[in-house]
């Protein structure tokens, strides 16, 4: 028989779990997954971390198929989209404790601009080519 998965259970139960010990929950995301919808300025090797706590987001809803909320990010208002199966993990910011789910997927590589380096060959995957600004 198939199951749905547990994932979105688990981090609704974890997310309450964290808040009712006063603690603050921090989600690990893919950031580069189907259908995620995060600040990419804030992303770091493919991936971010996001501080689900009431009083860092508004409108917090953790359904089967994602979390859904307003934050800001720099002082700008963000709507953030992150389906469930792109959660990596969900902890506590104070101590750590939370879990980190298994994925069968691998993560994927960040979009490509396609702009070629100073050397005439394609930019290396999840490294912006870097300039000078003056």
């Amino acid at each position: 028989m198939t199951m749905t998965s547990h994932r979105p259970y688990m981090i609704r139960a974890l997310n309450e779990w964290i808040l009712e010990n006063d603690c603050t929950p921090y989600i690990l995301v893919n950031a580069y997954a189907k259908d995620v919808q995060v600040p990419q300025n804030y992303v770091k090797d493919g991936q971010i971390v996001l501080n689900i706590s009431p009083v860092a987001v508004q409108g917090l809803v953790i359904t089967n198929n994602g979390i859904e909320f307003n934050g800001r990010f720099g002082g700008i208002p963000t709507r953030v989209y992150v389906p469930t199966m792109a959660v990596l993990g969900i902890y506590a910011k104070e101590n750590g404790q939370g879990m980190i789910f298994d994925t069968d997927d691998p993560i994927p590589e960040p979009p490509s601009s396609g702009s070629p380096t100073k050397d005439g060959g394609k930019p290396k995957p999840g490294r912006p080519p870097l300039r000078v600004v003056k």
